[in-house]
């Protein structure tokens, strides 16, 4: 192969990779809106704000109870507002409010193991077919969308702490 045809072909590669990036770029923003209106629709559902919903569901990741601090630190709100959150939590009866066993000074916020197993059901509902979606990927493919979607979360908590810093 000439130089030439090495630069030419160097540089559709170039406007592939741009139109590529151009059609990720499309399709992360209807990705994000859709999950956003989905989150929506099963807040409405459950009788919930959609913050309090992403709370429960981060709450069950954590395999325990937590203090609402940590409740503040997870969700990226003051620690005011988490307080204001785990009371509608507390009062829609998800979650109850329990004195540490280690510390009786300190207030731990548990998830109501009978209200999230109702919770979990209407995600096993809803999301029946998920696993589904992947049933054509191999392990390499899998192993690519686990690693964007982990970079994709980090560098989302690090635009919403520019944005809570006044960066933006």
């Amino acid at each position: 192969m000439m130089a030439g045809e090495a630069m030419a072909r160097g540089a559709g590669a170039g406007q592939g990779r741009e139109r590529l990036l151009e059609e990720l770029s499309t399709v992360s923003r209807r990705h994000m809106a859709s999950y956003a209106l989905f989150n929506q629709a099963v807040a409405d559902h459950l009788g919930l704000h959609p913050t309090d919903l992403q709370c429960l569901n981060l709450l069950t990741l954590e395999g325990g109870p937590v203090t609402t601090g940590r409740v503040a630190e997870l969700t990226g709100l003051t620690t005011g507002s988490a307080t204001r959150l785990v009371d509608r939590l507390e009062r829609a009866g998800y979650v109850v409010r329990q004195r540490d066993a280690a510390d009786r000074r300190r207030v731990l916020v548990a998830t109501v193991p009978e209200r999230i197993a109702e919770f979990g059901r209407v995600w096993d509902r809803l999301g029946g077919g998920w696993s589904a979606l992947f049933d054509d990927l191999d392990e390499s493919q899998l192993g690519l969308l686990v690693d964007h979607m982990r970079r994709t979360t980090e560098f989302s908590a690090a635009q919403v702490a520019r944005l809570r810093a006044g960066e933006v």
